[in-house]
C-alpha cells in the first residue's frame, strides 16, 4: 500500500488537507480529508480506518520521509516517531520509505493525489471538512473504484475481492482503546471479577454482577463502564492461563474522596477512644488515609462488635502507640480470645475448682497376674 498527503484551498476558503492510499495491485483508494495539519496520531488514525476499509491490512506500506513518521533516514537506518513505531510493531507492517527527492517509488499513490484534486475537488466547492468527506465517499465508490482503471484496465471495486484473499486481518489497537470499535460485553461475577483468556481480572466491588466493556490488544486490556463509556481500569495481559490478576486500587472506593472517607470512619463508634485512635492513625499514614479508611469499615463495620472490648484494644493501641487499623484489628482479636477462654474456664466454689471426674476404663487385676505369668513362662 502506498500513502501520501496534499494540500487543497476551495473556493470557500476552506484549506483542506488530504490523507491518500493506494493498494498496488488492485489500485482500491482510500482517501479522507481533514481541516486542520495532520499530526502523527491523525495518520495512525487515518491507517486503522483505511485498513477497515480495505478489509484487511497489507503487509507493506511505502511513505516517503514525512517528520510524521520517519525522524530520521541515514543509509537505510530508519528511525520512526514513537507513536508511528508502536503502530508497526503493533500491526506487524512492514515500511519501504522513499529516498529523498525520489517521488517515483511511490508515484501511484501521487496520481491519487493529483486525481482527488483535478476529478473531485476541482468542480465542487465545500463550507465545511463534514460536507467535502460526505461527497467524497461517495464519489470513491462511483468514480474512483467504480470506473476502469487506466493502468490495470480493470475495475477496482472488483479486484480488490482478489486482493482481500491477501490482506491479513485488522488487530485491535492501542490508538483505537478510547472508541467503540472492537469493545465485548463481559458480565462481572458477585466477586466483581471478569474472566478474559482464561484468566480472572478485579473490578472495583461497585460493579460486581454488572456488565462492562472490554477492549483487549496483544498485550493490554482495557475496561469500562457501559453507561458513561469511562475507561475504569486497565491491565497488562497476563501470559499465563488460568492466573487471578490482583490490582490493588480495585479495593478503593475511588468514587468517594479522602474526606468523605474520613468522616464516615469518625462516625462508626461514637466512642472517645476511637475518634482520638482514628485521629492518631491519620496524622502517622497522611499518604494511606483511604487504604485505612478502608480497612476500618472492613474491620470494624462489617461485623459484630463488642464495645468492651473494642475500648480496651483502643485503649491498649493507644498507650503503646500502635496506630493502624491493622494494628487495632489484631489487638481486638487478642482480647476476643481471652474473654472467650475465660468464658470457658470452671466456676471456683468456696476457692476451689470443680471438675467433672474423667471416665477412665478399668482393668481386672486377674488380666495383669496372667500377663506377668505369660512373660515369666
Amino acid at each position: 500500500m502506498q500513502l501520501d498527503f496534499g494540500q487543497f484551498r476551495c473556493r470557500s476558503g476552506l484549506k483542506l488537507y488530504i490523507f491518500a492510499a493506494v493498494l498496488s495491485a488492485s489500485r482500491f483508494k482510500f482517501v479522507v480529508f481533514q481541516e486542520r495539519p495532520f499530526k502523527t496520531l491523525d495518520v495512525i488514525r487515518h491507517l486503522l480506518d483505511c485498513f477497515d476499509y480495505f478489509g484487511g491490512r497489507p503487509r507493506e506500506l511505502v511513505i516517503d520521509q514525512d517528520r510524521l513518521m520517519v525522524v530520521s533516514e541515514n543509509g537505510g537506518d530508519v528511525v520512526f516517531t514513537q507513536d508511528f513505531r508502536q503502530l508497526i510493531e503493533e500491526q506487524e507492517l512492514e515500511l519501504y520509505v522513499c529516498r529523498a527527492a525520489d517521488p517515483e517509488s511511490k508515484g501511484k499513490v501521487e496520481n491519487l493525489v493529483k486525481f482527488v484534486k483535478g476529478s473531485f475537488l476541482s468542480t465542487r466547492d465545500f463550507a465545511s471538512v463534514d460536507e467535502g468527506n460526505a461527497g467524497l465517499r461517495g464519489w470513491l465508490e462511483r468514480r474512483a473504484n467504480g470506473k476502469i482503471s487506466q493502468a490495470t484496465k480493470q475495475i477496482p471495486a472488483l479486484l480488490i475481492g482478489l486482493e482481500r484473499e491477501h490482506l491479513r486481518p485488522l488487530k485491535n489497537s492501542i490508538f483505537r482503546k478510547d472508541t467503540l470499535c472492537g469493545r465485548e460485553e463481559r458480565t462481572a461475577t458477585d466477586k466483581a471479577l471478569i474472566s478474559v483468556q482464561a484468566c480472572l481480572y478485579p473490578l472495583p466491588i461497585r460493579y460486581r454482577n454488572k456488565t462492562v466493556e472490554i477492549f483487549t490488544t496483544d498485550t493490554e486490556l482495557f475496561v469500562y463502564d457501559v453507561r458513561t463509556g469511562r475507561e475504569i481500569v486497565a491491565y497488562e495481559l497476563s501470559l499465563i492461563p488460568g492466573l487471578q490478576i490482583s490490582k490493588r486500587g480495585c479495593l478503593r472506593e475511588n468514587e468517594r474522596t479522602v474526606e468523605e472517607l474520613k468522616n464516615r470512619t469518625f462516625g462508626l463508634f461514637d466512642l472517645d477512644l476511637w475518634k482520638r485512635f482514628v485521629q492518631r492513625t491519620f496524622e502517622t499514614f497522611p499518604r494511606y488515609a483511604r487504604d485505612q479508611s478502608m480497612e476500618a469499615r472492613r474491620s470494624f463495620a462489617e461485623r459484630e462488635v463488642d464495645s468492651e472490648i473494642l475500648e480496651k484494644a483502643l485503649a491498649y493501641c493507644l498507650e503503646n502507640d500502635t496506630p493502624s487499623f491493622g494494628n487495632l484489628k489484631d489487638t481486638y482479636a487478642h482480647f476476643e480470645r481471652e474473654s472467650r477462654i475465660r468464658e470457658a474456664e470452671p466456676i471456683e466454689i468456696s476457692g476451689t475448682r470443680t471438675y467433672q471426674p474423667l471416665n477412665v476404663s478399668q482393668r481386672s487385676v486377674v488380666e495383669y497376674e496372667e500377663a506377668a505369668r505369660e512373660r515369666a513362662i
